[in-house]
């Protein structure tokens, strides 16, 4: 005795159509929310009023004539500051903050101190880029502000 088949009736479109679309929104939803939480928020409070003042900024970081150099390794984040002649700067003050550029939940706010010749300070890091946003002032009083893009690799 063969078993009757069972027919596709316009009940059943409904239900497929509705259970596709309710899977596209939920996960919409879902990439959205997640999207939302791990925003690391807003480089300038007030972009017009550090646009009227990134002239005079650039041009005093300039001036100073310092170059910006990260890497880390075993666990160790080492942040070389050379002037011109490529001799090692001590800033008056050093700031910064370590985290992915993705989301803020990684962030790190690194304890450096001075050796001699670079900003030494330990962090807890895993594969992939990670972004060092430091302030330095000069001193003089010059605030110099730089964003270091660092690739960190385990090797296994």
């Amino acid at each position: 005795m063969d078993k009757p088949q069972r027919e596709f009736t316009g009940r059943h479109a409904l239900l497929l159509f509705v259970g596709c679309f309710a899977v596209i929104i939920g996960v919409n939803i879902t990439l959205a929310v997640k999207a939302v939480k791990t925003f690391p928020g807003l480089e300038v409070a007030n972009s017009y009023v550090a646009s009227q003042e990134f002239d005079l900024r650039r041009n005093a970081q300039e001036a100073l004539g310092w170059d910006i150099w990260a890497e880390v390794q075993n666990d160790i984040l080492r942040l070389s500051i050379t002037d011109r002649d490529g001799q090692p700067v001590e800033v008056a003050k050093l700031s910064a903050t370590f985290g992915r550029a993705t989301h803020v939940k990684d962030d790190q706010t690194p304890d450096f101190t001075y050796d001699g010749s670079a900003y030494v300070a330990p962090v807890s890091v895993g594969d992939g880029n990670w972004n060092l946003r430091m302030v330095a002032r000069a001193s003089d009083g010059t605030e110099f502000t730089q964003r270091v893009i660092i690739h960190v690799r385990e090797d296994a």
